[in-house]
């Protein structure tokens, strides 16, 4: 499949998050943005390091209209525990059979390892903007809020 792209309109899904809650992406719609990103394990340095630029940056997402997602190939157990040890204040949704990442199109980077890709989905479930970057955390998050203002202001 295609990755997803800015412009499209998001595919719907439906998963269990680490809480026990069941997550539609369309029932966002017309209630909130997304930033849904997908993250190759918890609990190796840059993914954590990305994961607590969320989770520090959370009241800046939540000033914006956002929800924020995680999602990874580690069981909701290994989220669970992954949440709680870094006091994360989003859904943690597990693609272990890799769906999840077919549906975006999420490439492997250097074809081999899950992608570090994350996607800002307005409120009609448009993406807005794509950041796929493997090595550089930050700059998921300083580029989502960007995008995420200019779209509280359009």
């Amino acid at each position: 499949m295609a990755a997803v792209g800015v412009g499209d309109q998001a595919p719907d899904f439906t998963r269990e998050a680490h809480t026990g809650r069941m997550v539609t992406l369309s029932d966002y719609r017309n209630q909130q943005a997304v930033v849904l990103f997908f993250y190759p394990k918890d609990g190796t340095p840059v993914c954590t390091a990305q994961a607590c630029s969320f989770r520090d940056s959370h009241e800046a997402f939540a000033e914006a209209g956002a929800a924020v997602i995680g999602v990874s190939a580690d069981s909701l157990e290994n989220h669970r525990r992954f949440a709680a040890e870094r006091r994360l204040p989003y859904l943690l949704l597990s693609d272990a059979d890799g769906s999840l990442r077919s549906l975006f199109g999420v490439p492997k980077t250097m074809g081999v390892f899950p992608g570090r890709v994350t996607y800002v989905i307005d409120r009609e479930g448009i993406v807005r903007h794509v950041t796929n970057v493997q090595l550089s955390a930050a700059r998921h998050i300083a580029e989502s809020i960007e995008v995420l203002r200019q779209l509280v202001h359009d």
